[in-house]
């Protein structure tokens, strides 16, 4: 008993750094996760929640790849500050940068040549298409701010200074509820935009938080900002490294965001009040996913500083001193989701009575999923840290393809199940299966890697 309560039982200094850590970071994925909320319920007042949930399809792709950029130069970001190599740390930021642009344009691009087609491939409602049109087309101008932004919350992250990014978070939230108001409902003289100001508002927001990350990093001489040259020459034996590690996680990115588009896919074919409660209950289980996600940046960031000094016993220590964490976080959550799905999906104000049961069997569904996923983080957060983004792509997009999306279009046109609740409990297989395989991987420790010494200048 001893030796257990020693193996997954840290001291308090590790749990006062990662409450440092997590905390600030976590906060800043609940921001954004209540701006994605605060959206979802005013466009439920003018009755436009599936037009817009199946218009931010194209915008879950541009945040997955962008993510996937950001968080793949992270990775190296973080052991170059614990290493303390600033020449490099601050050439792996303008990789991220070009990398962000890069994705943001593609994706501006995509939503602009291929919009129509790529809403009709979601839904089949001509209705639905015509007013997510509506929205895709104002609210694609906010893919490269955004995809810009996701880099300098990374390397704030990097740097041990997660508290930034909660301030941006929150000061584009306030940006973002106060142009909805007004664009969405009008006032004084601004016209009523509907569904068009909910995309305007999002742009504005967007747009905000990059030139408050730009100004900030500039005038106060971050660590990762220096001349031009210092942040945007880059040789061969410094970016080939990167990217070997880096690809990978974009794929990943790429087949997991496009798959999780086709879940929504194979359940819209189970018509629009089954939708709405979906995108319902997604945006509610959002906000408890925020405590997994700074759970899980906490984690990347103290097993990265520790494999970047040349510390991998101490980073598998801090791994299994993790798992006793997520243990109370997942019963925790789990139990405040399950039991107030009533009142959390209340606050939506839907008017029919079956799209209410039907979003509170979702999100009662969501609270087994994010339960599930405080234990996956553990092992991506392990994998992500020592660059095992090969191994991480399979367990990630490889079963979601193989048995995630199989099973919801099974469910849906073989068998026929009509409650959207049931068929998203029969997907959550797909969970167990990588949390067994994952937690296999993650013993084995292969992922304590120092990624410092295969990076050239």
């Amino acid at each position: 008993m001893t030796n257990v309560r020693k193996r997954y039982v840290g001291p308090r200094s590790f749990y006062l750094e990662t409450i440092r850590m997590a905390v600030p970071s976590g906060l800043q994925q609940l921001i954004s996760s209540c701006m994605g909320i605060i959206d979802s319920l005013m466009i439920s007042w003018i009755g436009q929640v599936t037009a817009v949930g199946t218009a931010v399809q194209v915008e879950t792709l541009c945040t997955e790849v962008a993510w996937a950029c950001a968080a793949g130069i992270g990775v190296f970001s973080v052991q170059f500050f614990g290493a303390g190599n600033r020449e490099n740390l601050k050439k792996s930021f303008g990789l991220g940068i070009a990398m962000g642009l890069l994705c943001g344009c593609f994706w501006f691009a995509m939503a602009s040549f291929f919009g129509r087609g790529i809403l009709g491939f979601y839904i089949k409602d001509p209705q639905v298409i015509a007013n997510s049109w509506l929205y895709l087309k104002i609210a694609r101008f906010s893919y490269i701010p955004l995809a810009l932004s996701f880099v300098f919350n990374t390397i704030y992250r990097s740097i041990n200074k997660p508290h930034i990014p909660l301030i941006t978070g929150l000061a584009a939230v306030v940006i973002n509820v106060a142009a909805n108001y007004v664009f969405i409902f009008g006032f004084s003289v601004i016209p009523a935009m509907g569904i068009e100001g909910a995309a305007l508002g999002t742009c504005i927001a967007q747009v905000s938080a990059l030139l408050i990350n730009v100004i900030y990093a500039i005038r106060t001489r971050q660590p990762f900002i220096g001349a031009l040259r210092d942040m945007f020459t880059f040789s061969l034996s410094f970016t080939a490294p990167i990217l070997k590690k880096t690809v990978p996680v974009i794929l990943n990115e790429l087949l997991f965001g496009f798959g999780s588009t086709l879940f929504v896919k194979a359940f819209g074919n189970l018509g629009t009040d089954s939708m709405d409660a979906y995108y319902v209950g997604a945006k509610l289980s959002d906000i408890f996913y925020a405590f997994a996600v700074g759970f899980s940046n906490a984690m990347g960031v103290m097993l990265g500083i520790s494999l970047g000094i040349g510390r991998a016993e101490e980073a598998k220590k801090q791994g299994d001193y993790f798992i006793t964490m997520a243990a109370v976080l997942s019963a925790s959550c789990a139990s405040v989701i399950y039991f107030g799905a009533g009142g959390l999906v209340s606050l939506f104000g839907l008017s029919s009575r079956s799209v209410v049961l039907a979003a509170i069997g979702i999100v009662r569904v969501f609270a087994l999923r994010i339960a599930l996923r405080f234990f996956i983080v553990i092992v991506f957060s392990a994998l992500r840290a020592g660059g095992d983004s090969r191994m991480l792509m399979a367990l990630d997009a490889g079963i979601m393809w193989g048995i995630g999306i199989p099973l919801a279009f099974i469910s849906v046109h073989w068998l026929h199940i009509e409650s959207i609740a049931m068929v998203f409990l029969i997907c959550q297989a797909e969970q167990a299966v990588r949390l067994f395989f994952g937690m296999k991987r993650y013993r084995r420790g292969k992922w304590a890697v120092n990624l410092t010494a295969l990076v050239g200048k």
